[in-house]
């Protein structure tokens, strides 16, 4: 593709914001607009970007090869499907969307138009997680924790949908085997949704991960530990830290604990998310993280909402 990739970014708010600051950064791509039911939101963002305002959605069509979109859950499907039947390219933010239904929509107008979906799992693009992979090879035992602070956004969704989801989408994807079994429960604290969950998760190759999630901590918390046979490795995504350490055998003598902090290129994850959504497009190749994946954090996410009798 000689010619810059047209983007739009449609919810310039508290993430969207962000997306359209890297697309303006990324090369060979045009931020052609930005697309908000702010208005003034939407003016400061195109201001600070060299970009313009566009009206509406559907004003987008024809002036753009890909979006992203990053407006409330319950928007997803609405905003995405149009863009995609008419041959855009689309990432939309986690969750995926509000519904299986919408999800499945989601997957088949990217199939009929043959374009590009993507789903925005950014851990998934955090180089600490990148820099561990090749060191998690069969976990047994997976502890994570997500808290952070009462925020201003994503209180339309409860927490496993809004924070959850991101440790959900990771450890499906690095256990690599089927859910068996989910014991949930989920307090709402300070909304009407559940602010703080915990998810004991069984696999069906014997793993088992216990995932927290809060947004009413005082101190932000993001960290995941995997326990697998003779190694602990232990991942910071907020630092994008990560330690490693083994179990070495000594012949004739006590076996020695070896290891300490791997090297890791920092970077903004939001930026290698785009990238990577960027050159799917340009590839026609399947991005970082599909819509078929977001659809299974999605079922899961589901599932243990439901456990907790908060569905």
């Amino acid at each position: 593709m000689s010619q810059p990739l047209r983007v739009g970014v449609i919810g310039v708010g508290h993430l969207g914001r962000h997306h359209a600051r890297v697309m303006a950064s990324l090369p060979d791509v045009s931020l052609v607009g930005v697309v908000d039911a702010d208005t003034s939101r939407a003016a400061e963002v195109a201001a600070a970007h060299n970009t313009r305002v566009v009206a509406s959605v559907e004003n987008l069509i024809g002036q753009v090869d890909a979006v992203t979109v990053a407006v409330p859950t319950e928007a997803h499907a609405a905003v995405a499907l149009p863009l995609m039947t008419a041959g855009i390219h689309v990432l939309v933010e986690k969750p995926m969307t509000r519904s299986l239904t919408e999800a499945d929509a989601l997957l088949k107008a990217a199939r009929d138009a043959g374009v590009v979906l993507a789903v925005g799992h950014i851990e998934h693009f955090n180089p600490a997680v990148q820099a561990a992979r090749s060191h998690i090879t069969a976990p047994r035992f997976i502890e994570v924790h997500r808290l952070g602070t009462f925020p201003e956004r994503s209180l339309d969704i409860d927490v496993v949908f809004d924070l959850m989801i991101h440790d959900i989408g990771l450890v499906l994807e690095l256990v690599g085997s089927e859910v068996t079994a989910i014991d949930a429960v989920g307090v709402p604290v300070l909304t009407p949704r559940v602010d703080i969950a915990n998810a004991r998760l069984t696999f069906a190759n014997g793993c088992i991960a216990n995932l927290t999630a809060s947004r009413i901590s005082r101190d932000q918390t993001r960290k995941i530990r995997f326990f697998q046979q003779n190694t602990y490795l232990s991942i910071d995504y907020k630092a994008q830290e990560v330690e490693v350490w083994r179990l070495v055998p000594q012949p004739g003598a006590m076996p020695k604990i070896d290891g300490g902090k791997l090297d890791v290129q920092r970077d903004e994850p939001l930026k290698r998310e785009l990238m990577d959504f960027v050159q799917a497009v340009r590839e026609r190749r399947a991005p970082g993280v599909t819509g078929e994946q977001g659809r299974a954090a999605l079922v899961l996410a589901t599932e243990i909402v439901a456990r907790m009798g908060h569905a």
